[in-house]
Parts: structure tokens; sequence; C-alpha cells
């Protein structure tokens, strides 16, 4: 076999136990041909074929970002959607709304996200007779930062028909003051009824989005998603598949409103090939830590008594996980606190008790977050081979919030290596939006448990819980691959597997750990070809 690409001079970190570090690789198509040295290599390359000398730098597999709202991403940034994420008050994001409602035309949505309540002066949640005074003639719907909370002002909830009789909906609640009429906070489910006044794009300007955002991910080292799931973002990646412009591995989970024309139609999880396949369907248990609808075991400390929202019941959703499992579509479950993680576990472990080992998923069950367990719930994850799909650079951003809402159960808080230590899977993304896309970013909170910016001090946030960079990076590629049931074809630099793979500035695995953040991704080859290339 003659190889078409050949990347030598440099130090190669395959993620295969036989063979773990070279120093170059050969690339034959769209697999990889071989690793070994330099010499090995070059012999093989064929007439025309290209060999980059990489000068030293690192090369590993290419990343996979196992929960990413990358649709939802894609068209926020497209659209120019406001983003409030890091805005310290209250006062300068009413003025960005301000700014934007003198650039548009009156009617127009005011959309954005990322406010955090809890980083203000007053860390009191707004209201919609804020964004009234800037606003009047706009409908304004701006998501928290967790995307559990969205502040809507009067015209937005005009359009919504929420009034004083408006009932909170299931799993939901229209927060009110003292005699009864909307805020314009919305919390969990109640923001469903604002979103679906909100004009949805068609599939044309969402594929538009996309190709936006895939040469993104390229820049970040990205070669894979997983994306927890929109009909029309799913419809879009389609088109752009059979166009032959999808330059971006997807794992498409569906929505539980879904759920029932999936199994009508028969489809079940792992539809698809090596660029977009099907994956469980998605489901919320509860809410977030930063609103405090995050559903606890016991009352958060210094509130007054909330155990958060459980946005569906406990037989709710084991009558969902039971009728999906059944029919071969395994599930994708947020769950941020205690008493969620435990109700999803013991969902998915009824299910198992009346579904036959033949007819289950051939895609694992997964929970995303996985932010706090209860220590009798630990081993229960590996038992029902459940995947643990969690996002590194939530704890480094939680890690106050935690402290003060959690208090001593934090010790099984975004705990990595315990869940490693269990015998789980383990699966890394970023949760973009909520949070930076950037990989590296997640490998260096994973590592250090600290922020880029040195917090909390030399040892992180509770660092018994800091794993590797071995084991961050596995997450990232073979624990993705994994979760997405593609193991055998993506997840290592194998001879035989997909060539995707990234090059990196540094070698992450000897610099010290706090550089890995500032490591930047210098190429990217995604099916053998390079994507992306800053050299």
């Amino acid at each position: 076999m003659k190889a078409d690409l050949v990347l030598y001079n440099a130090h190669v970190y395959t993620m295969d136990p036989t063979e773990a570090r070279v120093g170059a690789l050969a690339v034959a198509g769209n697999r990889i041909a071989a690793v070994g040295d330099d010499a090995q290599m070059m012999a093989l390359l064929g007439p025309g074929g290209r060999a980059i000398d990489l000068e030293g730098r690192t090369v590993v597999t290419g990343l996979i970002d196992a929960h990413v709202h990358f649709g939802w991403l894609s068209i926020a940034v497209s659209q120019g959607r406001l983003d409030l994420d890091n805005v310290p008050t209250k006062v300068e994001a009413v003025a960005q709304v301000a700014d934007r409602a003198r650039r548009l035309p009156p009617g127009r949505w005011i959309l954005g996200g990322g406010w955090n309540q809890n980083v203000w002066p007053e860390p009191v949640m707004p209201a919609a007779a804020d964004l009234d005074a800037v606003a009047p003639d706009h409908p304004v719907a701006l998501q928290s930062k967790s995307y559990h909370a969205t502040w809507a002002n009067s015209r937005a909830l005009e359009l919504a028909g929420i009034t004083a009789a408006t009932e909170d909906p299931a799993g939901g609640q229209i927060v009110r003051d003292e005699q009864g009429r909307p805020t314009g906070i919305l919390l969990e489910n109640a923001a469903d009824l604002v979103d679906k006044a909100v004009p949805e794009p068609g599939v044309a300007e969402v594929m538009d989005a996309l190709r936006q955002g895939m040469a993104q991910a390229h820049r970040l080292g990205l070669t894979g998603v997983q994306d927890p799931g929109q009909a029309t973002v799913l419809a879009a990646f389609q088109a752009l598949r059979a166009a032959g412009e999808l330059h971006m591995r997807v794992l498409m989970h569906l929505p539980a409103d879904n759920l029932n024309s999936a199994i009508e139609l028969g489809l079940r999880s792992g539809l698809g090939d090596e660029w977009l396949r099907i994956g469980g369907i998605k489901l919320f248990s509860d809410g977030a830590l930063g609103p405090q609808t995050a559903h606890m075991l016991a009352p958060y400390d210094g509130t007054g008594g909330s155990c958060g929202i459980p946005t569906l019941s406990r037989d709710e959703l084991r009558e969902l996980v039971a009728r999906a499992n059944g029919a071969g579509l395994s599930v994708a479950v947020h769950a941020i606190g205690d008493a969620a993680n435990r109700t999803v576990l013991d969902a998915i472990a009824a299910a198992q008790a009346k579904t036959p080992r033949q007819t289950r998923p051939a895609l694992p069950n997964r929970i995303e977050h996985v932010q706090l367990l209860h220590a009798d719930d630990l081993p229960r994850l590996a038992q029902l081979g459940v995947v643990a799909s969690m996002q590194p650079i939530h704890a480094t951003s939680d890690m106050d919030m935690a402290e003060r809402y959690w208090g001593r159960r934090r010790d099984l808080a975004y705990a990595w290596q315990s869940v490693l230590g269990s015998g789980a899977r383990l699966a890394f993304g970023s949760d973009a939006p909520v949070e930076t896309m950037n990989p590296l970013a997640g490998i260096h909170a994973a590592v250090t448990r600290r922020r880029a910016g040195g917090h909390p001090g030399a040892e992180g946030w509770i660092p018994a819980q800091r794993i590797s960079v071995a084991q961050a990076v596995h997450a990232y590629t073979l624990g993705a691959a994994h979760a997405s049931g593609e193991a055998h074809l993506k997840g290592s630099l194998t001879p035989g597997k997909l060539a995707d793979l990234v090059v990196l500035s540094h070698d992450i695995f000897h610099i010290p750990p706090e550089e890995i953040a500032a490591t930047r991704v210098e190429m990217t080859v995604l099916n053998g070809a390079p994507v992306f290339m800053s050299f």
C-alpha cells in the first residue's frame, strides 16, 4: 500500500496501547496506513504523495466533542445573537440590548444568551422591566449561561401568550411577583412557551450556519461532534451530506418529542454511516446548578429549602426510557443533581430488566453532565454500562457556585477520577455555547481543575478528582467513539482506522499542565486530507 500523506519528525500519540508513541505516520486514502519511525513511513510514500515535516510538533487522533449544541451554536454565531457570557453586571447586559434595539427595526426579535446573575454584584434574577426600559418595541428573549432560564421582556411574554393566568407547565416555572404577575424569568420547561413564538430558521439558513461552524471546529481540532438534537439541524446535516459538504463526523440525538415518530418508522440508534448517524433520544431529568433547578436529594445550601425542579417525573422518565430502549433506541439523559442522576440510573436499570439483551440498543445509554453523584450511585454507571458524558470546563466555571450551593456534597461533583475508578466509560465534550467549544480548554480543566488564569491555586479545586492528560485525551477520542459505537472506526491512530488527526503546537503530554490551555491547533486532517493548516 502506497501512502498519499506522510507526517514525520513528530511526537505521535496513537492512543493505541500496542504502539502508544511513534515518530511518524502514513495515510493512504482516508485511512491510517501505518505508524512507525521516519524512515519506515517515508518508504511508503507513493508517487505524487505529500510528506510534511512537523518539526517536532505533536500529533493526536481527531478530537470529538461528545456534547455540543453544534447547530444551536452555529446558528447563534451566524445570526449575530447577543453573547452575554462574562458580562459582569446587569447594567452592561441591558446596555447591549439597548444597542441592538437601536440597530434593529421595531418588531424584530432580539435573541442571545450567556447572562449569569451569580457573578453580578447583586446576584438576583433580572426582570422584564429591565428590558422594557430599553427595548419596548422589540421582543427580547435571553437565555442564561446555563440555558435553563430565559429572561424575556413584556413584548416577548405577550407574543408567547404568557399572562398572570397562565399555569406553570409540567417541569417548569413562570417566576411571578407578589401579585402573581410574570416577572420575565422562565425556568426549565416554561421557557418553551417563548421559544415556540420565535421564528425558526429554515434548512438553507441552518446549512449556511453549519458550514461556518464546521470551519471553526476544524480550527479547534475537532473532527467529530455529538449534538443533543434539533429536527431542523438534523435535516440540514442530511442535506449537507447529500451535497458532499458534510465535513464533520456527526452523531445526532433525536428530541424527545420525536420518540413516537422514531418508533413508528423503526429507527434505531446507530443508523447511518461514518459521517452522520442517529444517536439516542435526548431527555431532560432536571435543570441546572446556576438557577438552582438541578434536582437534589437534599436542599441546596442557603436557599430556603429548595431541591430544584425535576423536569420529568420518576414515572414519566421510566416510561420514556423503557419505550426507547425497547425499540432499539438508546437514551441520552440530561442530569445535573444527585437526585436526577439517581432517577435516571433507576430508569435505565428498570428498562434493562424488561428489555431482552438481543433487542437492546446498539449504542450505550448515556447520562449527559453527571455533575453531582451520591456515593451510593457511583458504581452503577459501570454496572449498567452507562456512558458518563461530561464536560470538564463546567467544573472550573461552576466551582464557586458548587461550593456555595452544594457545600460538602461537592466532593463527588464533576468527579472524573472517581467515575473512571469505578470502571465507567467517560466521554468529554464542551456543552457549547454554554462554554467554549475549545477541547484544549477542556483538557486543561480536566488535568488541573483550575481556570486558565490560575484560580483556585496550584492544586486546583478538589484535586483528588484531577485526571491525567492521557485520560482526558482518551475521553475526547476513544471514549467519545465508544459512545457512538464507533471505537472500531475512529478514536485512535491505529492502522485501518479513519485518518482523522490533529497537529498541536506543543506536546501536551509533557509540558507543564498549566500551559495546555495556551497550546494551539496548527493542523487538522479529516478523512485523510487537511481541512485546516496554519503553517
